[in-house]
Protein backbone atom coordinates (compact mmCIF):
# COMPACT_ATOMS: atom_id res chain seq x y z
CA UNK A 1 0.00 0.00 0.00
CA UNK A 2 2.62 2.47 0.93
CA UNK A 3 4.54 1.76 -2.20
CA UNK A 4 1.57 2.17 -4.46
CA UNK A 5 0.62 5.39 -2.72
CA UNK A 6 4.10 6.75 -3.24
CA UNK A 7 3.92 5.94 -6.90
CA UNK A 8 0.65 7.78 -7.13
CA UNK A 9 2.09 10.86 -5.47
CA UNK A 10 5.05 10.93 -7.86
CA UNK A 11 2.78 11.19 -10.86
CA UNK A 12 0.52 13.76 -9.26
CA UNK A 13 -0.15 16.82 -11.48
CA UNK A 14 0.96 19.06 -8.63
CA UNK A 15 4.65 18.38 -9.55
CA UNK A 16 4.00 19.12 -13.24
CA UNK A 17 6.28 16.32 -14.33
CA UNK A 18 6.14 12.58 -14.49
CA UNK A 19 8.62 10.06 -13.22
CA UNK A 20 8.73 6.52 -14.47
CA UNK A 21 8.95 4.82 -11.13
CA UNK A 22 9.95 1.52 -12.71
CA UNK A 23 13.29 3.01 -13.62
CA UNK A 24 13.99 3.78 -9.97
CA UNK A 25 14.38 0.09 -9.36
CA UNK A 26 18.12 -0.82 -9.48
CA UNK A 27 17.24 -4.13 -11.05
CA UNK A 28 16.14 -2.23 -14.14
CA UNK A 29 19.39 -0.15 -14.46
CA UNK A 30 21.59 -0.57 -17.55
CA UNK A 31 24.74 -1.31 -15.61
CA UNK A 32 26.85 -1.85 -18.73
CA UNK A 33 26.28 1.73 -19.90
CA UNK A 34 26.81 3.07 -16.39
CA UNK A 35 30.13 1.25 -15.99
CA UNK A 36 31.29 2.46 -19.39
CA UNK A 37 30.38 6.03 -18.53
CA UNK A 38 32.15 5.81 -15.16
CA UNK A 39 35.30 4.45 -16.80
CA UNK A 40 35.36 7.31 -19.29
CA UNK A 41 34.63 9.85 -16.54
CA UNK A 42 37.39 8.51 -14.26
CA UNK A 43 39.94 8.44 -17.09
CA UNK A 44 39.06 11.99 -18.08
CA UNK A 45 39.37 13.23 -14.50
CA UNK A 46 42.70 11.41 -14.11
CA UNK A 47 44.01 13.04 -17.28
CA UNK A 48 42.94 16.49 -16.08
CA UNK A 49 44.59 15.85 -12.70
CA UNK A 50 47.86 14.77 -14.33
CA UNK A 51 47.91 17.86 -16.56
CA UNK A 52 47.24 20.18 -13.61
CA UNK A 53 49.88 18.43 -11.49
CA UNK A 54 52.47 18.70 -14.28
CA UNK A 55 51.79 22.41 -14.73
CA UNK A 56 52.09 22.94 -10.99
CA UNK A 57 55.40 21.05 -10.82
CA UNK A 58 56.87 22.96 -13.78
CA UNK A 59 55.80 26.28 -12.29
CA UNK A 60 57.22 25.28 -8.91
CA UNK A 61 60.53 24.25 -10.53
CA UNK A 62 60.87 27.60 -12.28
CA UNK A 63 60.14 29.44 -9.07
CA UNK A 64 62.39 27.22 -6.99
CA UNK A 65 65.22 27.48 -9.56
CA UNK A 66 64.99 31.26 -9.49
CA UNK A 67 64.84 31.30 -5.71
CA UNK A 68 67.67 28.79 -5.53
CA UNK A 69 69.88 30.91 -7.83
CA UNK A 70 69.18 33.98 -5.71
CA UNK A 71 69.96 32.00 -2.57
CA UNK A 72 73.23 30.67 -4.06
CA UNK A 73 74.30 34.19 -5.06
CA UNK A 74 73.48 35.51 -1.61
CA UNK A 75 75.33 32.62 0.03
CA UNK A 76 78.43 33.23 -2.10
CA UNK A 77 78.44 36.91 -1.15
CA UNK A 78 77.94 36.06 2.51
CA UNK A 79 80.74 33.48 2.37
CA UNK A 80 83.23 35.91 0.87
CA UNK A 81 82.30 38.68 3.30
CA UNK A 82 82.47 36.30 6.26
CA UNK A 83 85.85 35.00 5.11
CA UNK A 84 87.27 38.50 4.77
CA UNK A 85 85.78 39.63 8.08
CA UNK A 86 87.10 36.63 9.97
CA UNK A 87 90.58 36.71 8.49
CA UNK A 88 91.48 40.22 7.40
CA UNK A 89 89.17 42.83 8.89
CA UNK A 90 88.28 43.84 12.41
CA UNK A 91 84.88 44.65 13.91
CA UNK A 92 84.01 48.35 14.04
CA UNK A 93 83.83 48.33 17.83
CA UNK A 94 87.43 47.11 18.07
CA UNK A 95 89.08 49.46 15.60
CA UNK A 96 89.63 52.23 18.10
CA UNK A 97 91.30 49.79 20.52
CA UNK A 98 93.92 48.61 18.00
CA UNK A 99 97.16 50.23 16.96
CA UNK A 100 98.70 47.20 15.20
CA UNK A 101 97.03 45.06 12.55
CA UNK A 102 97.83 41.35 12.54
CA UNK A 103 97.49 39.52 9.22
CA UNK A 104 97.71 35.74 8.94
CA UNK A 105 99.46 33.88 6.16
CA UNK A 106 98.56 30.28 6.91
CA UNK A 107 98.67 27.23 4.68
CA UNK A 108 99.25 27.31 0.95
CA UNK A 109 99.60 30.81 -0.45
CA UNK A 110 97.68 31.43 -3.68
CA UNK A 111 96.68 34.55 -5.56
CA UNK A 112 92.97 34.04 -4.76
CA UNK A 113 90.56 31.71 -2.96
CA UNK A 114 87.99 30.05 -5.26
CA UNK A 115 84.37 29.89 -4.08
CA UNK A 116 84.63 26.09 -4.12
CA UNK A 117 87.10 26.34 -1.23
CA UNK A 118 84.61 28.15 1.07
CA UNK A 119 81.67 26.46 2.81
CA UNK A 120 78.21 27.90 3.49
CA UNK A 121 79.35 29.56 6.71
CA UNK A 122 82.35 31.31 5.18
CA UNK A 123 84.92 28.82 6.47
CA UNK A 124 87.80 27.67 4.29
CA UNK A 125 87.63 24.03 3.20
CA UNK A 126 91.34 24.02 2.41
CA UNK A 127 94.32 25.41 4.27
CA UNK A 128 94.98 28.41 2.03
CA UNK A 129 95.62 32.13 2.11
CA UNK A 130 95.12 34.52 -0.81
CA UNK A 131 97.73 37.15 -1.55
CA UNK A 132 95.02 39.49 -2.84
CA UNK A 133 93.38 39.43 0.60
CA UNK A 134 96.66 40.18 2.36
CA UNK A 135 97.48 43.01 -0.04
CA UNK A 136 93.99 44.45 0.46
CA UNK A 137 94.41 44.33 4.24
CA UNK A 138 97.82 46.04 4.04
CA UNK A 139 96.45 48.84 1.88
CA UNK A 140 93.48 49.27 4.20
CA UNK A 141 95.80 49.55 7.21
CA UNK A 142 97.81 52.20 5.39
CA UNK A 143 94.69 54.38 5.25
CA UNK A 144 93.68 53.75 8.87
CA UNK A 145 95.06 56.45 11.18
CA UNK A 146 94.62 54.21 14.21
CA UNK A 147 96.97 51.55 12.84
CA UNK A 148 100.61 52.33 13.52
CA UNK A 149 102.23 49.06 12.39
CA UNK A 150 101.62 45.66 10.80
CA UNK A 151 102.44 42.08 11.72
CA UNK A 152 102.39 39.31 9.11
CA UNK A 153 102.12 36.00 10.95
CA UNK A 154 103.51 33.26 8.71
CA UNK A 155 102.80 29.56 9.16
CA UNK A 156 103.12 28.16 5.67
CA UNK A 157 105.36 25.88 3.67
CA UNK A 158 104.82 27.68 0.41
CA UNK A 159 102.56 27.94 -2.58
CA UNK A 160 102.74 29.92 -5.80
CA UNK A 161 105.50 32.35 -6.78
CA UNK A 162 103.30 35.26 -7.92
CA UNK A 163 101.33 35.11 -4.67
CA UNK A 164 104.51 35.32 -2.61
CA UNK A 165 105.83 38.12 -4.77
CA UNK A 166 102.63 40.18 -4.40
CA UNK A 167 102.76 40.06 -0.60
CA UNK A 168 106.48 40.89 -0.51
CA UNK A 169 105.97 43.92 -2.74
CA UNK A 170 103.02 45.14 -0.68
CA UNK A 171 105.09 44.96 2.52
CA UNK A 172 108.05 46.71 0.90
CA UNK A 173 105.81 49.50 -0.37
CA UNK A 174 104.01 49.98 2.95
CA UNK A 175 104.75 53.27 4.69
CA UNK A 176 104.08 51.90 8.16
CA UNK A 177 106.48 49.66 10.12
CA UNK A 178 105.84 45.99 9.42
CA UNK A 179 107.23 42.72 10.73
CA UNK A 180 106.95 39.09 9.70
CA UNK A 181 106.64 36.48 12.43
CA UNK A 182 107.44 32.95 11.30
CA UNK A 183 105.90 30.35 13.55
CA UNK A 184 106.23 26.64 12.62
CA UNK A 185 107.34 27.30 9.09
CA UNK A 186 108.05 30.08 6.62
CA UNK A 187 109.23 28.27 3.52
CA UNK A 188 109.35 28.63 -0.24
CA UNK A 189 106.77 31.18 -1.52
CA UNK A 190 105.77 31.95 2.09
CA UNK A 191 109.36 32.90 2.89
CA UNK A 192 109.44 35.02 -0.27
CA UNK A 193 106.37 36.86 1.05
CA UNK A 194 107.96 37.38 4.47
CA UNK A 195 111.20 38.65 2.93
CA UNK A 196 109.47 41.90 2.01
CA UNK A 197 108.91 42.85 5.68
CA UNK A 198 111.10 45.36 7.49
CA UNK A 199 112.20 42.64 9.91
CA UNK A 200 111.60 38.91 10.30
CA UNK A 201 111.22 37.13 13.64
CA UNK A 202 111.20 33.34 14.05
CA UNK A 203 111.52 30.69 16.72
CA UNK A 204 114.80 28.82 17.00
CA UNK A 205 112.76 25.77 16.00
CA UNK A 206 111.05 27.35 12.98
CA UNK A 207 111.64 26.00 9.48
CA UNK A 208 112.93 28.84 7.32
CA UNK A 209 113.95 29.16 3.69
CA UNK A 210 113.43 26.41 1.12
CA UNK A 211 114.54 28.81 -1.58
CA UNK A 212 113.85 26.77 -4.71
CA UNK A 213 111.15 25.87 -7.24
CA UNK A 214 109.45 22.62 -8.16
CA UNK A 215 107.10 21.47 -10.92
CA UNK A 216 107.28 17.75 -10.09
CA UNK A 217 104.19 15.62 -10.63
CA UNK A 218 102.99 12.01 -10.82
CA UNK A 219 102.85 10.13 -14.12
CA UNK A 220 99.70 7.98 -14.56
CA UNK A 221 100.65 6.41 -17.89
CA UNK A 222 101.46 2.88 -16.68
CA UNK A 223 98.47 2.84 -14.34
CA UNK A 224 96.19 3.91 -17.20
CA UNK A 225 97.59 1.13 -19.39
CA UNK A 226 96.79 -1.44 -16.68
CA UNK A 227 93.28 -0.05 -16.46
CA UNK A 228 92.84 -0.27 -20.23
CA UNK A 229 92.75 3.50 -20.75
CA UNK A 230 94.26 5.10 -23.85
CA UNK A 231 95.38 8.74 -24.07
CA UNK A 232 94.24 10.42 -27.29
CA UNK A 233 96.10 13.68 -28.04
CA UNK A 234 93.99 16.39 -29.70
CA UNK A 235 95.94 19.65 -29.54
CA UNK A 236 96.75 22.45 -31.96
CA UNK A 237 100.26 22.99 -30.57
CA UNK A 238 102.89 20.36 -29.82
CA UNK A 239 103.42 21.70 -26.29
CA UNK A 240 99.75 22.25 -25.44
CA UNK A 241 99.52 19.01 -23.46
CA UNK A 242 102.84 19.52 -21.71
CA UNK A 243 102.76 18.33 -18.13
CA UNK A 244 99.62 16.23 -18.60
CA UNK A 245 100.09 13.31 -16.16
CA UNK A 246 98.26 10.95 -18.53
CA UNK A 247 101.00 11.13 -21.19
CA UNK A 248 104.73 10.58 -21.18
CA UNK A 249 106.87 13.69 -20.88
CA UNK A 250 109.18 13.95 -23.87
CA UNK A 251 112.83 15.09 -23.47
CA UNK A 252 111.97 18.27 -25.38
CA UNK A 253 109.04 18.99 -23.04
CA UNK A 254 111.14 18.36 -19.96
CA UNK A 255 113.78 20.76 -21.23
CA UNK A 256 111.09 23.40 -21.74
CA UNK A 257 109.70 22.98 -18.22
CA UNK A 258 113.18 23.02 -16.66
CA UNK A 259 113.86 26.26 -18.52
CA UNK A 260 110.95 27.86 -16.64
CA UNK A 261 111.92 26.23 -13.34
CA UNK A 262 115.42 27.68 -13.61
CA UNK A 263 114.12 31.15 -14.51
CA UNK A 264 111.76 31.11 -11.52
CA UNK A 265 114.62 29.94 -9.32
CA UNK A 266 116.84 32.80 -10.44
CA UNK A 267 114.02 35.29 -9.82
CA UNK A 268 113.46 33.83 -6.35
CA UNK A 269 117.14 34.13 -5.43
CA UNK A 270 117.33 37.69 -6.75
CA UNK A 271 114.23 38.84 -4.85
CA UNK A 272 115.42 37.35 -1.56
CA UNK A 273 118.86 38.92 -2.00
CA UNK A 274 117.32 42.34 -2.69
CA UNK A 275 114.66 42.15 0.04
CA UNK A 276 117.11 40.96 2.68
CA UNK A 277 120.08 43.06 1.53
CA UNK A 278 122.18 39.93 1.11
CA UNK A 279 124.93 39.14 -1.37
CA UNK A 280 123.34 37.19 -4.20
CA UNK A 281 126.12 34.62 -4.20
CA UNK A 282 125.40 33.86 -0.55
CA UNK A 283 121.72 33.37 -1.32
CA UNK A 284 122.59 31.07 -4.23
CA UNK A 285 124.47 28.80 -1.81
CA UNK A 286 121.43 28.69 0.47
CA UNK A 287 119.02 28.10 -2.42
CA UNK A 288 119.11 24.30 -2.52
CA UNK A 289 115.44 23.84 -1.58
CA UNK A 290 116.13 22.87 2.03
CA UNK A 291 114.83 24.65 5.11
CA UNK A 292 117.08 25.62 8.00
CA UNK A 293 116.12 26.15 11.61
CA UNK A 294 115.74 29.56 13.20
CA UNK A 295 119.23 30.07 14.68
CA UNK A 296 120.96 28.97 11.46
CA UNK A 297 118.57 31.22 9.51
CA UNK A 298 119.63 34.10 11.77
CA UNK A 299 123.32 33.35 11.19
CA UNK A 300 122.75 33.38 7.42
CA UNK A 301 120.71 36.58 7.36
CA UNK A 302 117.37 35.04 6.44
CA UNK A 303 115.78 36.39 9.64
CA UNK A 304 116.61 39.25 12.01
CA UNK A 305 115.76 37.99 15.47
CA UNK A 306 114.80 34.89 17.41
CA UNK A 307 111.47 35.34 19.15
CA UNK A 308 107.70 35.00 19.15
CA UNK A 309 104.76 37.33 19.49
CA UNK A 310 105.98 38.78 22.82
CA UNK A 311 109.30 39.81 21.32
CA UNK A 312 107.53 41.21 18.26
CA UNK A 313 105.20 43.34 20.40
CA UNK A 314 108.10 44.53 22.55
CA UNK A 315 110.02 45.55 19.44
CA UNK A 316 107.03 47.37 17.96
CA UNK A 317 106.39 49.20 21.22
CA UNK A 318 109.79 50.78 20.86
CA UNK A 319 109.04 51.70 17.25
CA UNK A 320 105.58 53.26 17.66
CA UNK A 321 106.22 54.62 21.18
CA UNK A 322 103.09 53.20 22.82
CA UNK A 323 101.68 49.97 24.19
CA UNK A 324 100.90 47.50 21.45
CA UNK A 325 97.33 46.27 20.94
CA UNK A 326 97.10 43.82 18.05
CA UNK A 327 93.87 43.12 16.19
CA UNK A 328 93.85 39.91 14.17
Amino acid sequence: MKIKKSKKILISPIFKFKINSSKLNPKNYNWGKIKGFLKIFILAMAAVFIVLLTIDLITSDFVSDEEENEEISANISDMVIAHLDDNYFMPEDKKDDCNVLGIELHGEITTYIPYSSIDGEGNLLEDQTASEDIVYAIRGAEKDENIKALILEVDSYGGYPVAGEEVAIALKNANKPNLALIREGGASAAYLAASGADKIFASKNSDVGSIAVTMSYLDYVQQNQKDGLTYIPLSSGKFKDIGDPNKLLTPEEKELLMRDVNILHQNFVKMVAENRNLDIEKVKKLADGSTILGEMALENGLIDQIGGISEVEEYLQGIIGEDVEVCW
